[in-house]
């Protein structure tokens, strides 16, 4: 910790997240949450980023390493792993820990040791608000923290890409003032995801589960009791499911004590992961606001009073961002147009797609903008 960051954007961001971090720790004091991380400053986390930045770019036995780093000592992870001797935090150590570390969910431990940040061990459990940083590829880094209920995708903060620094926007300032879309995208909001006590957001862990199986895919999300929605499929549909399958329904509707959390967060997991694997399948997934399963592979068409939409507006939830008026050739392909065809018909529906190079864009009517409105997603997803 002696030297500064060799990587410039480390020392950029590093005191955002520090307040950042700071922010969201003090509120959750405030509002009685106990067992939180501690808080990271910014000279730690600008020392993380820069060890975690180089050694992402050391192969080690022709494999990039991918490694997961909490911030946390060994007496606030759930059984850890420890060292005897802890290790030097540098490009070195990680890169030869990466392979023991890469599977989901376990993280290496640093704590800072008379002085010098020192990589203490392992762990998978970590509490609240750790600060956790993801190596995603050479050069694409998160920075994240742990949801409050424990469950699914973490809460992302900031993506260093290179040079280039994303730093997400908490307040859904790059969205337009029109509460409708905001309503709609509400479960795509940072502030939707990283509060106390929020409920569990069903539609971001079914995004980050189509977004993790790298097929691409289509979901669309309709109103319950309604069959317009049928006018925008070409029929019949392949894939038609009657019943609803109401699997992941049923289970967001139960209360899981402590006792149970365990077995029933692996039992959501499982119904996530089967509809979204749906997705996979040429066609679009239907559920409804309930999260029934209506049909998969079902091909979209205009209504029959319908006009082609021929623009939509981009906007992504990153500070400093600014809405985009584009055609729908500078976005996407069939599968992006397709389903904003389908928001533009059915306009209390919302599309989730998912790209296979890993973009994700969450399409909705704005009736202020009278306009279908695209979220790159994707920033929130890693």
């Amino acid at each position: 910790m002696s030297t500064d960051p060799t990587y410039k954007a480390a020392s950029t961001v590093a005191p955002i997240v520090e307040a950042h971090f700071a922010r969201h720790l003090d509120e959750a004091q405030r509002q009685g949450e106990d067992k939180l991380a501690p808080k990271p400053d910014a000279r730690s986390i600008a020392a993380i980023i820069n060890a975690t930045f180089w050694a992402s770019f050391r192969p080690e036995e022709g494999r990039f390493p991918k490694i997961s780093l909490a911030y946390l000592p060994p007496e606030q992870a759930g059984q850890p792993m420890v060292f005897e001797h802890p290790l030097p935090l540098n490009a070195g150590v990680l890169r030869k820990l990466a392979p023991a570390v890469e599977r989901p969910e376990i993280h290496l431990g640093v704590w800072n040791h008379g002085g010098e940040l020192k990589v203490w061990g392992a762990t998978r459990t970590i509490p609240s608000l750790c600060f956790v940083l993801e190596d995603i590829e050479p050069g694409l880094l998160v920075i994240k923290h742990r949801r409050f209920d424990g469950f699914g995708k973490y809460a992302n903060v900031a993506v260093l890409k290179g040079e280039q620094v994303k730093v997400i926007d908490e307040k859904g300032t790059s969205l337009p003032d029109c509460p409708s879309l905001l309503k709609a995208l509400l479960a795509f909001t940072a502030a939707a995801t990283n509060g106390p006590h929020h409920s569990l957001n069903v539609l971001v862990q079914l995004a980050a589960s189509m977004r993790a199986h790298a097929h691409g895919g289509s979901l669309l999300v309709v109103p319950a009791g309604n069959e317009l929605w049928r006018e925008s499929i070409a029929q019949p549909v392949l894939y038609s499911v009657t019943p609803a399958f109401s699997a992941l329904s049923e289970l967001i509707r139960q209360k899981a004590d402590e006792e149970d959390r365990r077995q029933w967060e692996s039992a959501l997991r499982r119904a996530v992961d089967t509809i979204a694997g749906l997705t996979a399948v040429d066609g679009a997934t239907v559920i409804n606001d309930k999260y029934e399963l209506l049909a998969f592979g079902a091909k979209i068409r205009p209504t029959e009073s319908s006009s082609y939409i021929d623009k939509w507006v981009i906007t992504e939830p990153i500070i400093g961002n600014l809405p985009v008026v584009v055609h729908p050739t500078e976005h996407g392909g069939t599968r992006h147009l397709s389903a904003a065809q389908f928001v533009y018909d059915q306009r209390d529906a919302l599309a989730l797609v998912a790209s296979q190079d890993g973009r994700f864009t969450v399409f909705a009517w704005s009736p202020c903008e009278e306009m279908v409105h695209a979220h790159r997603v994707e920033s929130l997803l890693m």
